[in-house]
C-alpha cells in the first residue's frame, strides 16, 4: 500500500469515526438509498420531527423527565405481537375509521403533549400509516410531534436492536 493510499484510508475511516466519537447518532440507509434522517420531498415532517430509534429509546431509559406520549398507528394485530413500552393503539391510520379513531382520542390531549407515532409494518418509505397520521396530528396542531423512523420495519430496526419490547393490548 502506498503512503498516498494511506492517508486516504484513514482519512475514510475518520470520517466515519469522528461524528460517532463525537456523540452524534450514525445515520441509517435505507436499501433505496434515502438516509433514515433524510427528508424526503412526500414526508410531510421536517428532518427535526424526524426520530431515530436509538434516540428514543434513549430517551424511555431516562428516570428523570417525562417521557414522550408514544402511539402505535398501524394495524392491530403487530401492535398486539409487540411494542414500544408505554405505547397505546388507537386505530389504524390508513383507514378512515382508524384515523378517525385516533383523532378522537388526541382531541382531548394538549397540543403541547410531547407525541410520537410510529407504525414499522413495512419499509417506511411505503408505509401506509404513518403519514396519514402525522398529517392529521400536525393539522390538529400538535406542536411536539415527531414520528419514529423504523427504515426496514419494527421487528428489524427495534426488536433486532435490543431496544424493549412488551407484548399485548
Amino acid at each position: 500500500m502506498s503512503a498516498a493510499s494511506g492517508a486516504r484510508r484513514v482519512k475514510f475511516v475518520l470520517a466515519l469515526a469522528l461524528p460517532i466519537l463525537a456523540g452524534l447518532s450514525a445515520t441509517v440507509f435505507t436499501a433505496s438509498g434515502i438516509r433514515g434522517d433524510e427528508k424526503r420531498s412526500s414526508d410531510p415532517w421536517s428532518s427535526s420531527q424526524a426520530l431515530q430509534a436509538a434516540d428514543l429509546a434513549g430517551e424511555l431509559a431516562q428516570k428523570n423527565g417525562t417521557p414522550p406520549t408514544i402511539v402505535y398507528v398501524g394495524f392491530r394485530t403487530l401492535f398486539a405481537g409487540g411494542h414500544i413500552p408505554g405505547a397505546s393503539f388507537h386505530g389504524s391510520a390508513s383507514t378512515e375509521q382508524g384515523l378517525g379513531e385516533i383523532k378522537k382520542w388526541a382531541d382531548s390531549l394538549p397540543r403541547s403533549t410531547n407525541l410520537v407515532i410510529y407504525c414499522g409494518c413495512c419499509p417506511f418509505e411505503k408505509c401506509p400509516n404513518i403519514r396519514p397520521a402525522f398529517t392529521a396530528l400536525r393539522d390538529m396542531g400538535f406542536n411536539n410531534l415527531r414520528v419514529l423512523v423504523l427504515p426496514t420495519n419494527f421487528a428489524t430496526d427495534w426488536v433486532g436492536k435490543g431496544y424493549p419490547m412488551e407484548k399485548g393490548m
